[in-house]
């Protein structure tokens, strides 16, 4: 499955952007069913990654092209070993390049938005200091906040569904709800009011290899 766009002949241009990593779509409960209502919005772009790019080659200027036109953009997958799937971690490595997304004249997502949408598939009370995951989820977010950060970017508070293999229907479909509801309503998100925007995060000449 390609990008999921809708007909701009008759809706308007998209301003959100989703890009869904998940690497087996068969064994999704939760994030199937998020990434089908997001295509269903006229003003959602969805990138499906596993599909559109199956040999990891990823379309950077396609992709930097789409993230242009976006005020929202989502990264939505499943949290594998505490961090992102293996693609979309390629996906950030190859797209947000030096110049274009951070660093010198690097512009391009200032005053955007990110939105974490995630599912676990341990409960929340299993992130916790006296768990197994001897944390709680919160600390395995920095490096989503400092990419944001790093790029000028609002992180906003993010959409976790803890449990997602076990999660009831009722349970999903809450979550779905809530998650279609937001994507048609922002940017008026009350949450937002008190949200700033970082400051541009300034990269030394001397983090940078010789060229």
């Amino acid at each position: 499955m390609d990008a999921i766009a809708p007909n701009t002949a008759t809706n308007p241009a998209p301003d959100t952007y989703v890009i869904a990593a998940h690497p087996n779509w068969r064994e999704s409960r939760v994030n199937r069913p998020l990434m089908a209502a997001a295509g269903q919005l006229a003003r959602v772009q969805v990138r499906d990654l596993y599909s559109s790019y199956p040999d990891y080659c990823v379309d950077v200027a396609r992709e930097q092209a789409a993230l242009a036109r976006a005020r929202l953009v989502v990264l939505m997958h499943p949290i594998q070993w505490y961090a992102m799937p293996a693609l979309q971690k390629l996906w950030l490595d190859e797209v947000l390049t030096y110049g274009w997304a951070y660093g010198e004249g690097g512009t391009a997502l200032k005053g955007k938005d990110l939105w974490l949408v995630a599912t676990t598939g341990s409960p929340q009370a299993s992130y916790h200091p006296q768990s197994h995951h001897r944390h709680f989820f919160d600390a395995f977010l920095p490096p989503y906040k400092q990419t944001a950060a790093l790029c000028g970017m609002r992180f906003l508070p993010p959409l976790v569904l803890h449990g997602a293999r076990r999660a009831s229907q009722q349970e999903v479909a809450a979550h779905l709800e809530i998650f279609s509801q937001h994507l048609q309503s922002y940017p008026d998100w009350p949450e937002l009011a008190d949200l700033a925007l970082p400051p541009l995060g300034e990269v030394p000449a001397t983090d940078r290899p010789l060229t």
